[in-house]
């Protein structure tokens, strides 16, 4: 698999990751089952996308992207969906996660 398709995949672990967190935080402490299923069924598939990705992309940089995109993700789904707005330091913080995915992927050794 090329590093296109594998960066492709990635993104859709990143969406199930998403996702799951989101459904999380909606099945109030995995008391309500559809919520609590959904949050089941997306992990899994996003454990399965990273299995693949790791197949093209070393480990250590396949999980600082898929964490760093992930993070922005869900705070994203935390201002949108819970209206959850994050302080300077927050925005910040986020900042430098993105900076340091992109340094990974752009400047790191991938081989």
């Amino acid at each position: 698999m090329g590093n296109i398709i594998a960066y492709i995949v990635l993104i859709l672990a990143v969406i199930l990751g998403t996702a799951a967190n989101g459904f999380a935080k909606g099945a109030n402490g995995f008391t309500l089952f559809i919520p609590s299923l959904l949050t089941a069924i997306t992990i899994v598939g996003c454990m399965f996308a990273l299995s693949i990705v790791m197949k093209t992309i070393p480990v250590g940089i396949t999980y600082a992207s898929f964490a760093g995109l992930c993070i922005i993700a869900t705070t994203l789904v935390g201002i949108f969906r819970f209206n959850q707005l994050p302080d300077l330091y927050t925005v910040i913080g986020l900042i430098l996660i993105v900076t340091g995915v992109l340094i990974v992927n752009l400047l790191g050794k991938t081989t």
